[in-house]
């Protein structure tokens, strides 16, 4: 089975979009793949705005793209766009870094009229850096729903349309549809 990263593009500590990842990363395991996370606003501010590789941090998150045969990438549009934070990240990795990989974006925002800052904004860049970007997801803030203990759960047809986006995206996962032997 595959490993997968999850990466997140929230500079917020409650995020929405964070658990979003979470959702699908909980999918994924289900599905008997090992998941790893990555939240971007846990890296140190300074080395990742200096593209500063070297860093201990900087370098342990580019070497766990490296290290995922696909990912996950889940940010918040804010104006219109992915976050920031993310664009930072994506900027200082090696050109190449994600070379046939399957991705899986995901992006929460306010407002229906940012469904298109996924393939408009976020698709280019992941397809510069190699990837295999696969169908997105859209989700309204107002479709995430908490529960008490943190964990999050989509309502109306967001619920099924992010099933059908994680089934297709671990069908292209390596080792997927493989039979094990009894």
């Amino acid at each position: 089975m595959a490993t997968v990263l999850a990466l997140t593009g929230s500079p917020s500590p409650t995020s929405r979009t964070a658990r979003l990842a979470a959702l699908v990363a909980a999918d994924l395991r289900a599905r008997g793949h090992r998941v790893r996370a990555l939240a971007l606003r846990e890296l140190p501010a300074v080395p990742l705005l200096a593209a500063h590789t070297a860093d201990p941090s900087i370098a342990r998150a580019v070497r766990l793209v490296a290290e995922a045969d696909a990912l996950v990438v889940a940010t918040p549009v804010y104006q219109a766009a992915y976050s920031g934070l993310l664009k930072v990240f994506l900027d200082l990795l090696p050109r190449h870094a994600l070379d046939g990989r399957p991705v899986l974006p995901l992006a929460t925002g306010g407002s229906a009229a940012h469904v298109l800052a996924l393939d408009y904004a976020l698709r280019p860049v992941l397809t510069a850096l190699g990837a295999q970007v696969g169908p997105g997801r859209y989700v309204l803030d107002r479709e995430l729903a908490a529960a008490p203990d943190g964990a999050v759960a989509l309502t109306g047809e967001s619920a099924a349309a992010l099933a059908r986006a994680v089934a297709r995206f671990a069908a292209e996962l390596p080792g997927a549809g493989c039979l094990t032997a009894a």
